[in-house]
């Protein structure tokens, strides 16, 4: 399962944060461990801390980062307790955080998990295989006008509603239990000039992952957190792979870079009134034509960067 995984926007994430042999870091998704095995090797000295939530992964990680140093502690955890966690261990700053977010390619191509609209699997695409809402939950008992919303929202879907009227129809005769069964209900709901133009349930898909893991809502307090963490000259990393999760990045990170409204326009501004922080670059960088071929799963990332000033 590790080799199929090729970590997105890797140089450029290796790049951007600044590492040296002393460096604090925190990945807060670790997943296959393919970025963090890069930072583990380039700070001897200093000490990673990676989190996530999925056993199968951290098993993996753990194996991989082993054989690298010892100077490393895997978290089993969502991002959005970083604080609180690191805290625990008696960290109050760190020099560099880094996000991957979305779900991993050996996530993806585990047909038990139910990521893939591909492969025939029980409706499941929980990352924290111990909680207790599903895949299965949201199908089936969701009402048509949440489910609507969640796949409008979440997939921004033109057929939202079209689709969660199949499904609440669908599913009065009996249960929607797989991958598979989902797909065909989805392709009922969807002109067949559009099922050629993509796959229908992408979107879809996207949608109920996003809602079983409460990926947006956790989203905005994490990077709170993460730039709380950051000492000056420290940067956080975010990849991204659709434009809900890159909207709020990208907005979150303009907010904190914005100078005081009250002083906007003023020569000689003290230092006081700037902000505390500065995007490194003003556009997200995109993978190169290279990595494209080499990964098409990279087509949609997008990485974006933040540094503390002071």
């Amino acid at each position: 399962m590790m080799e199929k995984h090729i970590s997105v926007l890797l140089n450029e994430t290796i790049s951007s944060l600044n590492l040296n042999e002393n460096s604090i870091i925190v990945d807060a998704t670790l997943g296959y461990g393919g970025h963090s095995s890069n930072i583990l090797e380039r700070i001897n000295m200093g000490y990673l801390f990676a989190f996530d939530q999925d056993s199968e992964a951290i098993r993996h990680s753990t194996d991989r980062l082993s054989k690298i140093g010892a100077n490393f502690t895997i978290v089993q955890s969502n991002f959005v307790h970083m604080k609180e966690e690191l805290e625990k261990r008696g960290v109050s700053q760190v020099d560099g955080v880094l996000f991957d977010l979305g779900v991993s390619s050996p996530q993806l191509d585990d047909e038990e998990r139910g990521f893939s609209f591909h492969h025939d699997a029980k409706l499941d695409m929980r990352m924290d295989q111990s909680q207790k809402l599903t895949a299965y939950d949201v199908v089936n008992t969701y009402s048509r006008e949440k489910l609507t919303r969640i796949f409008y929202e979440y997939g921004e879907d033109r057929f939202s509603s079209n689709i969660a009227k199949k499904i609440v129809e669908y599913r009065e005769k009996k249960p929607i239990e797989t991958t598979l069964e989902l797909v065909e209900v989805i392709k009922s709901a969807v002109p067949m000039k559009f099922r050629l133009e993509k796959h229908p349930a992408r979107q879809i898909f996207q949608a109920i992952r996003i809602e079983v893991n409460h990926e947006l809502d956790v989203l905005e307090p994490a990077l709170e957190q993460a730039l709380d963490l950051i000492k000056v000259g420290g940067r956080v990393c975010v990849i991204t792979f659709h434009s809900l999760e890159d909207r709020i990045v990208k907005n979150y990170f303009k907010k904190k870079c914005e100078i005081n409204e009250k002083v906007k326009g003023v020569p000689n501004i003290p230092s006081e009134y700037l902000p505390d922080f500065r995007l490194v670059t003003n556009k997200a960088i995109v993978p190169s034509e290279e990595e494209l071929q080499e990964n098409p799963r990279a087509r949609s990332s997008k990485l974006r960067v933040i540094e503390r000033v002071k």
